[in-house]
């Protein structure tokens, strides 16, 4: 699977596996200033300065690096990698690729209207 080709994908957030997101979250605000995006009892994501944070439990998500990508580059992405694209419970979709060394990598992407966040900007070309 390549990318290079397409420029529309971005850094978007960071997740670490975290047991007990009730205190990693309390953590996070009293540390850093983070401020709550989502939070349930097995993930959350916060705004840390300008980038974001996931906190997964690890029975829910594996740790990974998340690039945010449009719907049509997910889909190219999700038929190319033979998987399915999920739909995650804030309303925004993704798969999950490895890397040759095992390292995960989430594309992602925020259907303008049907994520619980304000739509981010557009990605610039």
């Amino acid at each position: 699977m390549s990318y290079k080709e397409n420029k529309m994908f971005e850094l978007d957030h960071v997740a670490v596996q975290c047991p007990d997101i009730a205190a990693g979250v309390e953590f996070y605000i009293e540390t850093f200033g983070a401020q709550v995006l989502y939070q349930d009892a097995t993930w959350a994501f916060l705004k840390l300065g300008a980038g974001k944070l996931a906190l997964v439990t690890p029975t829910q998500h594996p740790p990974h690096v998340a690039l945010r990508v449009d719907e049509a580059t997910l889909d190219a992405a999700a038929a190319n990698a033979g998987k399915p694209v999920d739909l995650h419970r804030d309303g925004t979709k993704g798969i999950y690729v490895d890397d040759p060394h095992d390292n995960v990598i989430e594309l992602i992407c925020y259907p303008p209207g049907e994520t619980v966040y304000e739509a981010p900007k557009p990605i610039l070309e």
